[in-house]
């Protein structure tokens, strides 16, 4: 692969990362959710502190507020970033390489579910792929 088709790449793997930390975050609101549960769930017959257990509710509610300011930001981010990716692909003509890259980078497939969809092999995927790649023109814009 070529420094061209290297810097494609990267563009095109950026909306990844930003992915998987949204799918993080989900998963920290779920957790947090259990332990609100839980913390509200504690009761007991026996006299006691009820501060205690309301901290650490507000603390988890908090946290949980935060968290999804956070994933909505995230998510508007990776609507722009698939959109400058969607505008990349969009410079390709071949309707093949364009499919696997919408494919890989934008519904982020798995290889082998790409080639079982195309019916094509791996090799050719790799192939068009890599073609695909060398037909995107790199500006300042993407960077």
């Amino acid at each position: 692969m070529n420094k061209q088709q290297l810097e494609a790449k990267k563009i095109l793997l950026g909306a990844n990362c930003l992915d998987m930390s949204i799918q993080s975050k989900i998963e920290q609101i779920r957790i947090l959710n259990e332990m609100a549960t839980n913390a509200t769930s504690t009761l007991s017959d026996m006299p006691g502190s009820s501060n205690r257990n309301v901290r650490r509710m507000e603390e988890i509610v908090v946290r949980i507020v935060d968290l999804q300011a956070e994933i909505t930001s995230d998510i508007d981010k990776l609507i722009a970033r698939k959109k400058q990716i969607k505008d990349c692909i969009d410079q390709v003509q071949d309707l093949e390489g364009r499919t696997i890259l919408e494919k890989r980078y934008l519904a982020n497939q798995k290889w082998e579910d790409i080639a079982a969809d195309t019916s094509l092999s791996m090799r050719q995927i790799f192939r068009i792929h890599d073609s695909a790649l060398g037909s995107i023109s790199i500006s300042e814009r993407w960077q």
